[in-house]
């Protein structure tokens, strides 16, 4: 088996999703914490507060899943284990974080599995496919929105990723 192959069929397993998830909750607040510098005016930590970061990529995940099924348990194990690790690499920094941003982010993981069924209905053809991609704009604008942001000159670079995930990319026929 090539290489390619290997690495995305260790990724995308429930396995890997957990250890690509927690790693990404610890770097996410460690760069919350320790990345002040400020450049155009915006730290990385900035960034990955943004919510419109984690539609990106929870779309990702759930478009290059295998199938429907496994990007309905992928992207809720990247995401329990991104809040785990973050939540906990918070409490022993001493970082400041609210329990209304917790309950917000416990709920979207536990809606994952349902949000990663309608990105994946966003690769058949028709009208509802459409109107599902149309949306996933519509909800990361109204997600920055809900957190008190509207975008950002840096938003452009992940709008364009979905942009390309969605309309441009050519997917494998979705089972049926």
């Amino acid at each position: 088996m090539p290489v390619k192959a290997k690495l995305y069929r260790t990724l995308f397993h429930p396995l890997g999703m957990a250890v690509v998830g927690l790693l990404t909750g610890v770097a996410v607040k460690l760069l919350d914490v320790y990345c002040y510098a400020q450049h155009f005016g915006v730290s990385l930590g900035d960034i990955f507060s943004q919510a419109g970061v984690w539609v990106v990529i929870g779309v990702a995940i759930s478009l290059y899943s295998p199938s429907t099924r496994r990007a309905m348990v992928d992207l809720p194990v990247f995401c329990a284990g991104m809040l785990l690790t973050y939540y906990i690499t918070a409490e022993m920094t001493g970082a400041v974080y609210g329990w209304s941003f917790i309950w917000f982010w416990a709920a979207f993981a536990c809606l994952s599995p349902f949000l990663a069924y309608l990105a994946r209905l966003t690769l058949r053809p028709g009208a509802l496919a459409l109107v599902l991609k149309l949306g996933v704009f519509a909800g990361y604008v109204g997600m920055n929105l809900f957190l008190g942001y509207f975008l950002h000159y840096y938003d452009l670079p992940f709008l364009a990723i979905l942009v390309y995930l969605l309309f441009l990319k050519k997917w494998r026929k979705p089972e049926a």
